[in-house]
């Protein structure tokens, strides 16, 4: 309708001679135009919008406006009529007021070119509110000659009453003082947080100098000594543990020569023995008396039946294979060790420092510190909006999502542990099948525990295993957890570097020795762990159909954990392949 109403001036304008109806078709052109002008911006429409309400504005200028709106906290409302709407309103593009622009601008082109010029649009009286504002150090209006009294806080600008009524409609008002006042305050907040930056500064500064002068007394050939002192230290243990080893080969090899002495001895009074024998053997083979030779027979027997090859019960030479090859691995680790121990170290260092530059730098930006301190309610509304995304698996089928794959060390076995099934199983050995292998520095001495190979520290892990038996413990540790050691220091839950789901006539977890006892009793043969790691998480499930949660532990894990399990008498337990089950 707006169109074709539009639309009727302009076809009769063209239709009927120009020296007849010039002044009434500019008459009626210029009316027509002043409607196609954006009531913000007051000149003619750009790629006009229109809001719920009806009205219409230039798109740059009612997305503007609505920004201003949220930004102050304030419901969006209609530029024009004031309309408050519960929710932003989402402009919508209109078609028919963009061809009217385009079309009222080509026919002032062509006026423009045949002579008669079309009359510029006046501004809209939403224009007057760019030129109402004052000049700097005024304190009246521009436009009506009025003081400047009242503070739109909708438009956060100072206007007079007469601005109020004509302009602002709908809006918020206060009091140029009261504002005053309030903006003094904060800008009070803002000068005590530049002035505690400040001293901050100016402190750090201080202790950069120090530091420099530190620096230049030495303080670094100190610290070099006293690495040096250290790693003297450590090749000076070395060395002695190095003497300790030459003497245990010095014992190996006086026990291995009284050994091999002593059976040497052994065996040459048995072979003259049997020289002996041998020679009654062909005696009594010769003789030519039958009574004779079934006499000496039965005695003969009995000695020739008590005649058997001599072995060694133990090789000499395998306590010698046993030590080289103990020092091989220990080699070995020491040689990982301090590889990764002292890149470690270099990027614990680089780490620092670049912490440091990182919080300097934070510290200078005084402005933006400023500005957080004002929009604080905004950044913590945005986390909340990303928690929502964050969500945490529910259904089994979620969890199989963050699925890995796990294999049981054996290196870290107690020695009355045996592990099967491609080191996926483990159980209580029989004391006649126990290892006799070298104990390795990874096995776990005193307590029956074994751990997975796998350090994990992705963001969401996930595995189930089933356990045969009454008693077991489900844990994840640190690699660094006490191994050797009879006291609790080597139990899972029981230090800082473990924690642990015991399972036994009821459910407790356990950490640093203490133990959080669970109402639930164990009702299914299949538990499953899921961890987060970058949250610092850890739950526990009874896994069938459905998912039953057991229990969640919040830490902060500051390195890669190793499932580990302790097993009970009787007791077998199986890392289950998710592979095979919907994964």
């Amino acid at each position: 309708m707006c169109r074709s109403l539009l639309c009727v001036p302009l076809t009769c304008y063209r239709s009927r001679p120009p020296c007849l109806h010039s002044s009434i078709a500019e008459s009626r052109i210029t009316l027509k135009t002043s409607r196609l002008c954006c009531p913000v911006c007051g000149e003619l429409l750009r790629n006009p919008a229109t809001i719920s309400c009806g009205h219409s504005f230039c798109t740059r200028c009612i997305h503007h406006r609505l920004d201003c709106d949220e930004r102050n906290h304030r419901a969006c409302s209609c530029p024009e009529c004031g309309h408050k709407f519960p929710s932003r309103p989402e402009p919508i593009k209109n078609t028919t007021l963009a061809d009217l622009v385009r079309d009222m601008e080509r026919r002032g082109a062509k006026r423009k070119d045949s002579g008669p010029s079309v009359q510029t649009p006046k501004r809209a009286p939403w224009s007057c509110v760019e030129t109402r504002r004052a000049s700097p150090g005024s304190d009246v209006c521009a436009t009506h000659s009025r003081p400047l009294d009242s503070y739109c806080c909708t438009d956060e600008q100072i206007i007079c009453a007469l601005c109020a009524s004509a302009d602002h409609t709908g809006h918020t008002f206060g009091s140029v003082r009261e504002e005053r006042r309030r903006k003094q305050t904060e800008l009070r907040d803002i000068q005590t947080k530049s002035k505690q930056i400040l001293q901050e500064q100016e402190k750090k500064c201080m202790n950069m100098v120090k530091t420099l002068k530190q620096i230049q007394e030495e303080k670094g050939r100190e610290t070099q000594d006293y690495c040096e002192s250290v790693l003297a230290g450590i090749i000076d243990s070395l060395q002695r543990h190095y003497m300790s080893v030459k003497e245990l080969i010095r014992g190996h090899e006086k026990e291995a020569a009284a050994q091999v002495q002593s059976s040497l001895q052994t065996l040459q009074v048995k072979m003259e023995e049997m020289k002996k024998r041998d020679a009654e053997l062909d005696r009594l083979a010769q003789t030519d008396s039958d009574v004779h030779f079934l006499q000496d027979w039965p005695s003969m027997q009995r000695l020739c039946k008590k005649d058997h090859l001599h072995e060694d019960s133990e090789d000499p030479l395998l306590p010698f294979e046993i030590t080289k090859t103990a020092i091989d691995q220990l080699g070995e680790q020491l040689e990982e060790f301090c590889d990764r121990k002292f890149a470690s170290l270099s990027q614990t260092a680089d780490g620092g420092v670049q912490q440091e530059s990182e919080e300097e730098s934070e510290e200078d930006d005084m402005q933006q510190r400023c500005e957080a301190s004002n929009t604080q309610s905004h950044g913590l509304s945005g986390v909340n909006n990303m928690t929502e995304h964050n969500v945490e698996p529910k259904t089994r089928a979620e969890f199989l999502q963050y699925a890995c794959c796990l294999s049981l060390d054996p290196t870290t076995a107690h020695e009355d542990l045996v592990i099967s099934a491609g080191d996926k199983e483990v159980r209580l050995s029989p004391s006649e099948f126990k290892s006799q292998a070298v104990r390795n520095p990874k096995r776990f001495t005193w307590r029956r525990q074994v751990l997975c190979r796998e350090g994990l520290q992705a963001e969401r892990c996930y595995y189930e295993i089933e356990v045969e038996g009454d008693k077991a413990e489900i844990a994840l540790a640190y690699e660094g957890i006490d191994r050797k050691s009879s006291t609790p220091r080597s139990a899972f839950g029981a230090n800082a570097n473990s924690w642990s789901l015991d399972r036994a006539a009821h459910y407790s977890v356990s950490h640093r020795a203490n133990s959080i006892q669970l109402k639930t009793c164990p009702s299914k043969h299949r538990l499953g762990v899921y961890l987060n790691f970058r949250e610092g998480a850890l739950s526990f499930y009874e896994v069938s159909d459905t998912m039953m949660f057991l229990y969640k532990v919040e830490s902060e894990f500051t390195e890669p954990l190793y499932p580990g399990f302790w097993l009970g008498e009787k007791c077998c337990i199986r890392i289950c392949d998710l592979t095979r089950d919907g994964l």
